[in-house]
């Protein structure tokens, strides 16, 4: 069983996303916005994580920079799952070390593959 952080900022998101990680047999952990995913992810060195881009204090962009530059949460894996769906967006948070990118309205299917993908193991 690995270790999900799921960063968003919407409670129904984070109910949607929590269903699917632990419908795989995972353990889910979450956060509301980018600063608190910062946090969790050193905290709990979760085995991977779901964050979304549009959130108060700090954006899952940087979030996910952060997490990545960060000695002990650069092995991480981190996906963004977010409605900004334009190709700028994609490349711009695969350059912050964003391992995938999924946009929303999730496709459950795609995203089961994506954590399978991912998940270290």
């Amino acid at each position: 069983m690995a270790r999900v952080l799921i960063v968003d900022d919407s409670p129904s998101q984070l109910l949607v996303l929590r269903r699917i990680v632990e419908s795989m047999g995972h353990d889910a952990v979450t956060a509301e916005d980018g600063q608190q995913g910062v946090e969790m992810a050193r905290e709990h060195l979760p085995d991977l994580i779901l964050m979304d881009v549009v959130m108060p204090n700090l954006n899952g962009f940087q979030a996910t920079r952060t997490i990545s530059r960060d000695k002990s949460t650069s092995h991480i894996p981190v996906i963004l799952v977010t409605t900004k769906d334009q190709e700028t967006d994609r490349v711009w948070g695969m350059r912050q070390g964003a391992k995938g990118y999924i946009t929303k309205p999730i496709v459950d299917a795609q995203l089961i593959k994506t954590i399978k993908d991912h998940l270290p193991g």
